[in-house]
């Protein structure tokens, strides 16, 4: 055992101790954390246009601090990115995270010097609780990869501006940038493509140990891999035991990347974003992913199908039950404060406070009344996946709702590895999955609304050919799994086999 490895055993050690004791106070945690915030920020013009000094109790701030998106907080980002102090946080931020919006354009999101080690902490803590569960550490002798956005920072004002994942970079530790992939200059490449050929020719001849991403580019690294060696993934890399991810479900490629792997390795997923690291995956054989108590953020809950009501009721975590599914809200150490990040989320488990993202408020089907959300399209398609034995790369779902002479039902967009033989009974298992998990979607296609879904089949390659017609391959970014119009699917029609 080298020395870093006997090293990383004992940090692992110290470390979970440390979450244990937060985690088993999760109460006290939270409001330690929501007074210091009030605190801090009390005497910027956030702080004084909602009265931060005279909020005493929860109860003080939801009723005078309201819900907003980015579009509602940015006439007080807009004064941040022009250079003012003291708006939203004490002082200017460090970086602006740009991340790509909807109405308002380009979201910039800061990042400041209190919220920084959580963004670098989370991930860590991830891999020593591996660690520690585990007690192998051997990996971190060996090479680990890290696809993500350029490390490229510009200048805005004064204060640097870059995309999450790149900002990051320059936070790893000095111990491990020895063992991290690519180089400084490969991951400046903007062309994704290009990119991922640079990287695999970097590292085709590497002990590569750990490899991490978002699951859809990964996956491209992994093909190009096997068509320039000619090897599985697994036979290249003989110590690759641990891929870490975030960002999607991994179930619906997890079939295929075993495939190109050649075996079964273990994997820690994460749950970042440019607004905070909100949790992470602290044991191999629980479902859910530990929120973040003590990491500068507070954290408010309203269950999604009443967040749309003019007054929604909001909670907080000692409130949250199993099973329900909630909107995230977040105020934090960054200024962002009774903030909307979009995410839906359910816990698993209330002792340690532990949920899976279950989609995006503004991701779902309800065309008809039905309410169908991320967490059920994937599960669905996991148990078909398991039941039929047949691999996919991508899939999305949509609403058709004007046919003549036919019910509207709703669309599943799949690029299948190898087209199924027996599709019809593929959607039929998928309906029947989606009736039993959804009452709602049951009912409608019990009362003849809606009639069974269908499947329409993309050729090889669709949805990395739609991403970049938008200018989205690679990187952070990801194809939405719902849609409550046709505005992608009628992009993808085009691309059906």
């Amino acid at each position: 055992m080298s020395l870093k490895s006997f090293g990383a055993k004992i940090f692992a050690k110290n470390v979970v101790k440390g979450i244990d004791a937060w985690a088993n106070k999760p109460v006290e945690t939270q409001q330690k954390v929501f007074k210091e915030l009030l605190l801090e920020a009390e005497n910027t013009q956030f702080g004084k246009d909602h009265h931060f000094r005279e909020i005493k109790t929860y109860a003080d701030f939801a009723a005078r601090v309201p819900i907003r998106d980015y579009e509602a907080l940015k006439p007080y980002v807009d004064k941040v990115v022009a250079g003012e102090p003291d708006i939203l946080w004490p002082g200017k931020p460090l970086y602006f995270a740009k991340t790509s919006g909807t109405t308002s354009g380009a979201k910039y999101i800061p990042l400041t010097k209190a919220s920084m080690p959580s963004h670098i902490d989370a991930a860590r803590n991830a891999i020593l609780c591996y660690i520690h569960e585990t007690g192998d550490s051997k990996f971190v002798d060996g090479k680990m990869i890290f696809l993500q956005g350029s490390p490229e920072i510009s200048d805005k004002n004064g204060i640097g501006l870059g995309r999450l994942s790149g900002i990051v970079a320059h936070y790893v530790p000095s111990y491990l940038q020895k063992n991290r992939m690519p180089s400084w200059e490969t991951n400046c490449i903007d062309d994704w493509e290009t990119k991922v050929d640079a990287i695999v020719e970097e590292t085709k001849n590497e002990d590569m140990t750990i490899i991490s991403g978002i699951p859809s580019w990964v996956q491209m690294y992994f093909e190009r891999l096997t068509a320039d060696t000619g090897k599985k993934v697994g036979d290249l890399f003989k110590n690759f035991n641990l891929f870490i991810y975030g960002g999607v479900n991994y179930e619906p490629y997890r079939t295929k990347f075993e495939k190109l792997i050649g075996r079964k390795v273990n994997s820690i997923e994460l749950y970042p974003a440019s607004e905070g690291f909100f949790a992470f995956q602290n044991k191999q054989n629980e479902k859910g992913l530990l929120l973040q108590l003590n990491a500068g953020m507070f954290y408010e809950f309203v269950k999604a199908d009443n967040f749309f009501d003019p007054q929604p009721k909001r909670i907080t975590i000692g409130e949250v039950e199993l099973g329900v599914n909630y909107v995230m809200i977040i105020s934090t150490n960054a200024g962002l404060w009774a903030y909307n990040i979009g995410d839906t989320v359910i816990f698993t488990s209330l002792k340690p406070y532990k949920l899976v993202v279950s989609g995006r408020i503004k991701h779902f089907i309800s065309a008809f009344g039905e309410h169908v959300i991320g967490k059920e399209v994937e599960q669905s398609m996991q148990e078909a996946m398991e039941e039929f034995g047949f691999s996919i790369s991508e899939f999305t779902v949509a609403p058709k709702t004007i046919i003549e002479n036919e019910l509207p039902y709703h669309e599943w967009f799949i690029e299948f590895d190898k087209k199924p033989t027996n599709l019809d009974e593929i959607a039929r298992f998928i309906d029947a999955a989606m009736q039993k998990q959804n009452s709602y979607y049951f009912d409608l296609i019990e009362g003849k609304v809606l009639q069974r879904l269908k499947i329409t089949i993309l050729k090889t390659g669709s949805f990395n050919e739609y991403m970049k017609g938008q200018g989205k391959l690679g990187g952070q970014n990801k194809i939405p799994r719902l849609s409550n119009d046709r505005k992608i699917a009628d992009q993808l029609i085009k691309l059906q086999a």
